[in-house]
């Protein structure tokens, strides 16, 4: 029993010590049956203890960028933390398109409950903006409701360069957002990096999205991670139903793979392009039977094998044996490797 206890007090002063840096809101402690931490009468239920420093029992409502969908703000402990840095993972770059929506849906709902609309500020490398591209500019208004000129691009040359211009925007209180979209696990991006931009976002008290592209999760400063990726759309509503063989509204898979009350959970929502909100989709809705571009060959849905069809003739047959005159070269032709180098 002794030692429980001694354990019991480890893991708090652990617990404390990550919420020190992390900034976390709550922590809980889940304790076995009959057992209490040290200080507490023995007869105390202590199965579902909670301590609260700075804590979401006393955060004001507006501390929280609440999604719409309760079932993802409840695991969450209230929404999105508007003053801290949260990360947006897409586990492969095919997820990019989804990661993006995803962010500029969460930019269209806090430039919709802000008078006035501050801009958006977009950081990063050429690489990642060669890669996944930029935002369709009619798109933003049509979708999100986001003019363009709301949105501002920062293409950094290296990484530690958009590193070092999100760390002065994140203190900037002149902006709606900031957004950082990094491709992959750099070095650079460590813990400390993302300490700074966590602690300029609270300063400032706006959020800072860290987007990641083909990232594995590692361990940082954001006191939320969500994993995006795709999801099947329904078919398009109509007055007499669903309509057959139609794209509905944008869906997203949002799991969470970190947050504060550490509840963990898998959400598909939609977003509504004409409210500007999202929607929890039930149970049962949009399930595709065959997937629409048939997946690689390490899944369970191999891609179809190749056709029979040869564009010439097989090796071992007359006509690849005796080809005619007109498929041979006009003159005698070598390969340019052995071909005489130039001089002087």
């Amino acid at each position: 029993m002794a030692m429980t206890a001694v354990a019991r007090e480890t893991v708090f002063a652990l617990r404390r010590q990550i919420a020190k840096i992390e900034g976390t809101l709550l922590e809980r402690l889940q304790a076995p049956a009959g057992a209490a931490p040290a200080g507490l009468p023995p007869d105390e239920d202590a199965r579902d203890l909670t301590i609260v420093r700075r804590g979401l029992a006393v955060a004001p409502p507006d501390a929280f960028l609440r999604t719409g969908a309760e079932p993802l703000d409840a695991a969450l402990g209230g929404g999105l933390p508007k003053a801290a840095l949260s990360e947006i993972h897409g586990a492969e770059t095919r997820d990019a398109g989804a990661v993006t929506g995803f962010a500029l849906s969460l930019v269209s709902l806090i430039l919709k409950r802000q008078q006035p609309r501050l801009p958006i500020l977009w950081i990063g490398t050429s690489e990642i903006f060669r890669e996944a591209g930029f935002p369709y500019a009619r798109g933003l208004q049509t979708s999100f409701g986001i003019e363009p000129g709301e949105l501002l691009f920062s293409e950094a040359p290296r990484l530690v360069d958009a590193l070092w211009v999100a760390e002065e925007a994140a203190r900037m209180t002149a902006l709606s957002a900031v957004i950082l979209e990094i491709r992959g696990s750099p070095q650079r991006l460590d813990l400390t990096a993302t300490r700074r931009l966590h602690a300029r976002a609270q300063a400032a008290g706006r959020p800072v999205f860290l987007l990641r592209q083909a990232g594995e999760a590692e361990p940082t400063a954001a006191p939320v991670r969500l994993i995006v990726s795709t999801a099947p759309s329904a078919s398009r509503a109509t007055i007499a139903g669903p309509l057959a063989g139609s794209i509905g509204r944008p869906a997203f898979t949002v799991g969470i793979g970190k947050s504060r009350t550490a509840l963990p959970g898998q959400f598909t929502l939609e977003w509504n392009p004409d409210d500007h909100v999202f929607e929890q989709r039930r149970a049962g809705e949009a399930k595709d039977p065959v997937p629409v571009v048939p997946a690689s060959r390490r899944r369970k849905d191999p891609a179809p094998a190749s056709g029979a069809v040869l564009a010439f003739a097989a090796v071992g047959s007359p006509a690849a044996i005796s080809p005619t005159a007109r498929d041979q070269p006009s003159r005698p032709q070598r390969p340019a490797h052995i071909g005489p180098r130039r001089a002087g």
